[in-house]
């Protein structure tokens, strides 16, 4: 006769949830770094954008973002501003992914990292073949996942919210470089 605890095992197993990944490839002030390299000062920057703003922006983005506004920072090196960098979340499937977007003068993504991912699946965002899709792009690019961005197999809610979330810094970067 077999014991009764054995025919619950495979239950309780499947009962465990699966333990949580969390990963901190980048911390924000790393990132800055790497996108401006020849900085010599980071000065915290506020985002300064009209209710009518942000509602348009939210109104077009897609991706289910953590906060309203981003952090974001101006490079300079010799007084004179290099671009850029915001750091923002999106929703991975169930878990924040945090990202840095570096943008230049020009309005251009000089770079995109992801700076913190949680999931257990979709950490292949993080590789750099696939970041490298959003250097050179701009509010005017279309950025849509399977148009002008591939996406990775088994990480698609991951790219989808990733390439929104990029999207929607480019459109709140334009709208300050325009005012109110």
């Amino acid at each position: 006769m077999r014991h009764p605890g054995w025919t619950l095992a495979p239950l309780v197993a499947l009962a465990v949830p699966a333990p949580a990944y969390a990963a901190l490839y980048l911390t924000s002030e790393q990132a800055l770094h790497n996108a401006f390299p020849t900085a010599d000062s980071f000065a915290p920057s506020r985002i300064a954008l009209s209710p009518a703003q942000w509602q348009s922006i939210n109104s077009d983005t897609v991706a289910p973002v953590a906060e309203r506004e981003p952090r974001a920072w101006v490079a300079s090196s010799a007084g004179k501003p290099l671009g850029q960098l915001y750091v923002d979340e999106v929703l991975g499937k169930q878990l924040n992914i945090k990202y840095a977007v570096a943008v230049g003068l020009d309005g251009r993504v000089q770079r995109v990292d992801i700076l913190e991912y949680r999931e257990t699946h979709g950490y292949e965002v993080r590789n750099a073949r696939w970041l490298a899709q959003f250097t050179g792009k701009d509010s005017s690019s279309e950025l849509q996942l399977g148009r002008d961005v591939r996406n990775i197999s088994g990480a698609t809610l991951s790219c989808r919210h990733v390439t929104a979330g990029v999207r929607r810094l480019l459109a709140i970067h334009a709208a300050q470089q325009h005012g109110p």
